[in-house]
C-alpha cells in the first residue's frame, strides 16, 4: 500500500463526505429511517457512503473495501480491507449535537494501520500520517486538496491517583460505571462517536472503556489514530490486543488508553 497516497486519499474523501453531511444537517429538516437492529439512518449517512464507497473503490480497486451502510460487505472474509463508517454517532447526528464523525480506516493483517476521524460539526480533522504518527490538523476550515497545520498528538501520562475519563454519551450503562468506579477518577466527560478514540489520542483523557456492542467500522479509524498517538486499545475481557477482520466484523468489548495507566480487571 502506498501511504502516501492512501492517507491523501482518506483525508479528501473524509472532508468531502463531510461537508456532504453538514449541507443536510443544517437544512430544516431530513429524513430518518430505521435499519433492521433498529439503529437510525439518515440520507447524511447513505450520501456520505455512497460518496466515499466510490472514491475508495476508484483510488484501491484490489482493496477489499467494508462499509456500515453496505450489508453485503459485512459477509466478507478478510484480514486486509478499507473499513469506513460514514457518519459514526447517527444518534447525535439525529439530536443536531455535533458529536458526530466520518471514519475511514485501513486495516492490514489484522491491524488498523492508518485512519482519518473528522468531525465536521465540531472543524476538528484527525488522521495518521503516511509514516504512522497521528496528528490534528488544525481548522476549524480544511482544504481538500491542500494540507493545513498539523500538530502532532500524543497520549498523555497518567496520573493513576485522578484519571481522566472519557465514556460514552449515548451509550453509558451501569456495568461502564461499575467498572469507571474501580479507578480513582479525576474528572469525567461523556462524548460521541469516534471522538472518545481522538480524546485519548490527544491526552485529554486517559481511558475509554466500552462494555457494550460496537462493530469495527465504528473503531478501526479511531484505534488507527490512538495508536500513531501512542495509546492502546485492547479486549475488556483479558486484555488481549485488539484485532480486526473478525467474524461478522463485531467487536467484544474493549479498553482504548494511554499505556501508563494501570488497567483492573
Amino acid at each position: 500500500m502506498d501511504y502516501d497516497r492512501l492517507v491523501m486519499v482518506m483525508r479528501r474523501l473524509a472532508l468531502e463526505a463531510g461537508d456532504r453531511i453538514m449541507e443536510i444537517y443544517n437544512s430544516p429538516e431530513f429524513e430518518v429511517k430505521s435499519k433492521s437492529d433498529q439503529s437510525p439512518v439518515t440520507e447524511a449517512d447513505e450520501a456520505a457512503d455512497a460518496l466515499i464507497s466510490a472514491g475508495l473503490a476508484e483510488a484501491f480497486p484490489g482493496v477489499a473495501l467494508v462499509t456500515e451502510e453496505q450489508a453485503a460487505s459485512h459477509s466478507q472474509s478478510v484480514s486486509t480491507f478499507l473499513i469506513v463508517d460514514p457518519l459514526d454517532g447517527t444518534k447525535e447526528f439525529v439530536q443536531r449535537r455535533g458529536d458526530f464523525t466520518v471514519n475511514i480506516a485501513y486495516v492490514e493483517d489484522g491491524v488498523p494501520q492508518r485512519g482519518v476521524v473528522y468531525a465536521p460539526a465540531k472543524g476538528r480533522l484527525f488522521y495518521t500520517l503516511a509514516d504512522g504518527r497521528a496528528v490534528e490538523e488544525l481548522g476549524p476550515e480544511f482544504h481538500k486538496e491542500a494540507i493545513g497545520e498539523q500538530r502532532p498528538i500524543s497520549v498523555s501520562v497518567p496520573d493513576n491517583r485522578g484519571l481522566m475519563v472519557v465514556a460514552s454519551k449515548s451509550h453509558r450503562d451501569q456495568a461502564t460505571d461499575d467498572y469507571i468506579a474501580r479507578y480513582a477518577v479525576k474528572d469525567m466527560t461523556s462524548a460521541g462517536s469516534s471522538l472518545k478514540f481522538c480524546l485519548v489520542a490527544t491526552g485529554e483523557a486517559d481511558l475509554y472503556p466500552r462494555l457494550g456492542r460496537t462493530m469495527e467500522w465504528d473503531t478501526a479509524a479511531g484505534d488507527a489514530v490512538l495508536r500513531g498517538a501512542g495509546g492502546e486499545m485492547v479486549r475488556f475481557e483479558d486484555h488481549a490486543p485488539f484485532t480486526y477482520g473478525k467474524d461478522g466484523f463485531a467487536n467484544p468489548f474493549f479498553i482504548a488508553f494511554a499505556p501508563g495507566v494501570l488497567l483492573v480487571k
